[in-house]
């Protein structure tokens, strides 16, 4: 099952139409980035990733409202992130930027393809643990950083840089470490929220309708910065989250102390 939406083991193991279709269209716009990444237009494929997190976040849900959950439909959505969120943004920033070290030696040109692979194999290892962790981990959070959120860190930023006119080649000193460390940071141990216990169907205060707009008004405005923002929040986010609990969990007083 998706990153995003885990869920319960599925009780069927028949193949269904509609919710592989989103699954099969998210594989697609990972791919699309890759094609389109070799071509040199980065700001396309880092949307067509964004396009794949979409579908990705949607198929599941289809999945559990049209009671079509399936064993092939977990196995093969699995596939569809590692294209979606290992190989093409490791392949689109190899491109932009990473292959370019090249130019500077056969060391440096070494150091771009295996940051660029550092990458992959941390997304499919980041995949590989969680399903085996669905229906026993806390669904309020994540263990490391899913790679979806890996993916929309990096692809914003290409598109950032790429809208203002920053070629890949000015910052190659700079994307090997941001390849590794979000990599890292997908099959690190730090605990990123979930948002599976926001009331989504639910009244909600009018605070976070305010705060809806506040958001959604600025991304319209200028999307790749407000997602390279939020993304890069989230990102910071793990780090904090478990470094609080960590210090709370040391500032109780143990049972039995004077």
């Amino acid at each position: 099952m998706s990153e995003t939406t885990p869920a319960r083991a599925p009780r069927h193991r028949g193949i269904y139409l509609l919710p592989n279709l989103f699954t099969t269209g998210a594989m697609f716009a990972g791919f699309y980035a890759i094609v389109v990444s070799i071509g040199g237009h980065f700001t396309d494929a880092a949307i067509a990733v964004f396009v794949a997190a979409l579908l990705d976040g949607i198929d599941g849900r289809v999945a559990r409202l049209t009671h079509t959950q399936s064993e092939f439909g977990v196995q093969y959505d699995s596939l569809s992130d590692l294209v979606s969120f290992g190989l093409a943004p490791s392949l689109v920033m190899y491109n932009w930027s990473l292959s370019s070290l090249r130019e500077l030696g056969p060391l440096p040109g070494k150091i771009g393809w295996a940051a660029a692979f550092i990458y992959a194999v941390c997304a499919a290892l980041r995949l590989a643990r969680f399903n085996t962790q669905v229906g026993v981990a806390d669904k309020r959070y994540f263990q490391g950083l899913p790679s979806p959120a890996a993916a929309a860190v990096c692809m914003s930023f290409v598109w950032s840089m790429d809208n203002w006119g920053i070629a890949g080649d000015q910052l190659n000193m700079i994307m090997p470490f941001l390849a590794v460390i979000v990599g890292l940071l997908m099959v690190s141990r730090f605990r990123y929220y979930s948002f599976k216990s926001l009331p989504m169907g639910d009244k909600v205060p009018f605070l976070w309708i305010l705060m809806a707009v506040l958001i959604l008004v600025p991304f319209f405005v200028d999307p790749p910065r407000v997602l390279l923002a939020v993304f890069f929040l989230f990102l910071l986010s793990g780090p904090i989250v478990t470094a609080w609990g960590l210090a709370t969990h040391r500032k109780r007083p143990r049972r039995g102390a004077a």
